[in-house]
């Protein structure tokens, strides 16, 4: 296999190669010491305030761009790779005429301050590439939005100014260019590894194959391992911390498929929220629900499942609802792989089955079966963008009232994901009553001691878990009874 040193995108409309860079250099940094691009802001360092959003387009096959916000701050720079990256700058035309979507936020007043405004700019560009036609739907501008925040202006006139895009579609100069810019980032898959050594010796790869990516493993077994940054990234912003070798799973694009057979549906450690949501939430609607609440699009965008659970975070959204459902991680080490259930990966906080040069191939899950029943509930302190407190998530096979079969996962209750199988065993065999709830609810307090935090109280935990329970029996119970928010159109935001 061939590898290059140089990290090649377009910035802008200007192809780049650039060799001998920092690992750690994150591509906010890269804007604004390195190109003195000062338009992207750095508010938050942690992908939260979205003060640092860009515009990221990768080429598909069907000769079009698939653009995507990112967040600047945490994203490592040679995460690029293949990639356009399009800033403020370069939105208005040479002549200083201003982009539509520039010229849409003027005219609604959407900026006081501005030093968010050039994120949330970035943000409606990227919607607006993706295509105009729901920009009218005020949910899908929140959603869209809901990872740029703004203390001054307030969010209506920059909501007004998605919807007067909407109202007029436009083309641009990026359009004109979509045969061009398309052509040069597909000759930049050229499927050679990517290697480079920064001046202080450290070392960042972008392996081209997952063969590849295991074979690296073997030669640096201590090397992290990076999806979509949105930890890692804290790691450097945050942490200050300088991992001697960087691997990004980025151009391994065959980590970055779901594949599905007759009894279950695979996915690849390098697809993103983003990328499985739809399948994800056609099958399993509260699983998409609780993605949906997983960060903000920027997060999604760029986060990837098989990331979220090689995280091992107690708190993880994902995890619950994976081990609920059965699913299985399958791991790789050199030629080697094994299949384990999720449960088991998980053996202590911030400990996992996995050794060193062994990393997280693929997730697979069980497909659902006639009679299955699965909810999941997510409880935080804010609805959008924020780490849960307690991840509920439950699977049931019900016959004619009783309870075959069920499978309790909680993530926030313990140093992991963890079942709750005590209060599964009191469930199990029984009539969904209230009787049969209270008994589980007892079950509960056996299988979880949760500890107090920023987040919540054990006490608080405790009661919100156990009332998960009520929520489950409600839900399946009467339908006609609601659980959950509602917003002014009779639109459950849940399954939004």
């Amino acid at each position: 296999m061939t590898s290059r040193d140089c990290l090649r995108f377009i910035l802008g409309t200007e192809e780049k190669c650039l060799t001998g860079i920092e690992p750690t250099t994150t591509v906010l940094d890269y804007l604004r010491l390195d190109e003195h691009r000062t338009g992207t802001k750095e508010g938050c360092a942690e992908g939260d305030c979205g003060a640092c959003s860009v515009a990221v387009a990768r080429p598909l096959p069907d000769g079009t761009l698939n653009w995507q916000a990112v967040n600047a701050c945490i994203q490592p720079l040679g995460t690029l790779d293949g990639a356009q990256l399009v800033t403020v700058e370069d939105l208005a035309a040479p002549d200083g005429t201003l982009h539509p979507v520039q010229q849409a936020m003027v005219d609604a007043h959407g900026s006081q301050c501005g030093f968010c405004t050039p994120g949330f700019v970035m943000s409606l560009f990227a919607m607006a590439k993706q295509g105009v036609a729901d920009m009218k739907d005020d949910q899908t501008i929140d959603e869209a939005l809901a990872g740029n925040l703004c203390r001054c202006t307030g969010y209506a006139p920059i909501v007004r100014a998605a919807k007067a895009l909407a109202r007029t579609p436009f083309t641009d100069r990026f359009d004109d260019e979509l045969a061009k810019t398309h052509a040069a980032l597909s000759a930049m898959a050229d499927g050679a590894d990517v290697a480079l050594t920064g001046p202080s010796g450290r070392r960042f790869f972008a392996p081209a194959s997952a063969d590849a990516l295991a074979a690296l493993l073997l030669e640096y077994p201590q090397a992290v391992i990076v999806a979509g940054a949105t930890d890692v990234g804290l790691w450097l912003t945050k942490h200050l911390k300088q991992p001697e070798t960087l691997i990004w799973l980025g151009r391994a694009r065959d980590l970055a498929t779901i594949t599905e057979s007759e009894r279950d549906i695979t996915i690849g450690a390098g697809v993103t929220y983003a990328e499985a949501l739809d399948r994800l939430s056609w099958i399993w609607p509260d699983m998409g629900s609780v993605i949906r609440r997983i960060g903000s699009t920027q997060i999604r965008n760029a986060g990837t499942i098989g990331g979220n659970v090689a995280n091992g975070s107690p708190i993880g959204d994902m995890p619950p609802m994976l081990i609920a459902l059965g699913a299985k991680v399958r791991l790789r080490k050199g030629g080697a792989r094994r299949e384990l259930l999720l449960e088991d990966f998980f053996i202590a906080y911030g400990k996992q089955n996995r050794t060193a040069g062994e990393f997280v191939e693929a997730i697979i899950v069980p497909r659902p079966v006639p009679e299955q029943i699965f909810k999941a509930y997510k409880v935080s302190k804010r609805f959008d963008q924020d780490i849960s407190a307690i991840m509920g998530a439950f699977s049931l096979h019900i016959q004619d009232g009783r309870v075959l079969s069920t499978r309790i996962a909680y993530g926030g209750m313990a140093g992991t994901p963890k079942r709750a199988r005590t209060a599964e065993a009191l469930l199990t065999g029984q009539l969904l009553e209230p009787r049969s709830i209270r008994n589980a609810m007892t079950g509960v307090a056996i299988d979880f001691q949760p500890l107090t935090d920023m987040r919540a109280s054990s006490d608080y935990r405790m009661t919100v878990a156990r009332n998960m329970l009520l929520r489950l029996a409600q839900e399946i119970g009467d339908a006609t009874v609601s659980t959950r928010l509602w917003d002014k159109r009779g639109i459950d935001l849940d399954d939004l």
